[in-house]
């Protein structure tokens, strides 16, 4: 059984992360994402940040695609579609959508990719068993 999993989170557009243009700078997009991955972890346990603190993994980001389509302004709020996307190998690949509440318009469309390494901080080339177990939970095949 393969199964698409996606979470959706709201957060608030805060003073903090707006640009002298009264707009969302386009570098809070990314913090919008990490949001995006915390809420997915905690909406599918087993694959989320303190799951990887528990193995003794760590997953950096090592590529990060965005592609902006319109702002959000102070007090809006963005709705962030996080999927995940099965791939070989020892990585994490999330999509990302993330609206305007208000009115529904796309904002941003954007993919990271993760890459696990180990507590000598060395890369992993073989999935952990954390990560194996989640993905037989949830019925992830890899394309």
């Amino acid at each position: 059984m393969d199964m698409k999993l996606e979470d959706v989170t709201r957060i608030p557009v805060k003073f903090s992360e707006i640009d002298s243009m009264g707009r969302a700078w386009h570098g809070s997009y990314i913090k919008y994402m990490e949001d995006g991955r915390e809420s997915f972890g905690r909406h599918f346990p087993g694959i989320g940040y303190a799951d990887m603190v528990a193995a003794g993994i760590l997953a950096p980001i090592v590529d990060v695609h965005v592609k902006y389509y319109g702002p959000l302004e102070l007090n809006d709020v963005a709705v962030i579609r996080t999927t995940y996307v099965p791939k070989r190998g020892a990585r994490l690949d999330y999509r990302y959508e993330i609206r305007r509440e208000r009115d529904d318009a796309l904002c941003c469309r954007a993919t990271t990719i993760q890459l696990f390494i180990d507590q000598k901080q060395e890369l992993m080339l073989e999935e952990p068993q954390y990560y194996i177990d989640w993905k037989q939970r949830y019925g992830i095949e890899d394309d």
